[in-house]
């Protein structure tokens, strides 16, 4: 017959009372009223939990200052267009100065040779493939839109007309002889044309 083993916890069925009791201590009335108040002040913990949660999400604060970023992010908006059409019309207006001073630019060198074609038509010598190059340069003037100006009896105008004699003995005065004539683009004055001063007639 085999002895018992002093070290053999012995089967389940004799120990299980001694590991439950191990496992699960007793305890005191006053224990049980302590479990009972922290469980009571964890589930009043989570109520303020939700309820500062809620608070926010539905709070009128929140909800100003929303409306106080859209205010913002739309005088931003309207403010970038604004630059940005003051932007495109500078950018419009250069473009124009720029043309308009290149047109003149042109216009300046090509004035001389439509000196000549005048003398030579003056003369009678404006004929032949000299009088289709004067032809050309007049149409060339006429799409730039560049205008002589300068003829007997205007009125002189000392912004417009280089005076190289006065014979006038009045006060009104007006071109009686245009020695060379004036040109302009538009409100700019490539040359004064250079006259004589007379009375009217």
């Amino acid at each position: 017959m085999t002895e018992p083993n002093p070290a053999d916890p012995g089967s389940p069925s004799e120990t299980d009372e001694e590991f439950t009791e191990a496992a699960m201590p007793e305890t005191t009335p006053e224990e049980d009223a302590m479990g009972a108040d922290a469980a009571e002040t964890l589930a009043g913990d989570e109520d303020v939990v939700v309820d500062t949660a809620d608070a926010d999400i539905d709070g009128s604060g929140e909800l100003s200052d929303a409306e106080q970023q859209l205010a913002e992010r739309t005088a931003d908006l309207q403010r970038v267009t604004a630059e940005y059409a003051n932007y495109r019309k500078r950018t419009e207006r250069d473009r124009v100065g720029i043309r308009e001073s290149a047109k003149a630019d042109v216009a300046v060198q090509l004035i001389p040779l439509r000196d000549d074609l005048a003398l030579a038509e003056q003369h009678g010598d404006l004929t032949g493939p000299l009088k289709s190059v004067a032809d050309k340069l007049d149409s060339l003037f006429s799409g730039l839109k560049i205008e002589a100006f300068g003829a007997e009896g205007d009125t002189f105008d000392p912004s417009l007309h280089e005076a190289v004699q006065d014979t006038s003995t009045g006060d009104e005065k007006v071109l009686g002889t245009v020695l060379r004539q004036g040109f302009r683009l538009g409100d700019r004055t490539l040359r004064t044309a250079m006259v004589i001063i007379a009375d009217p007639q």
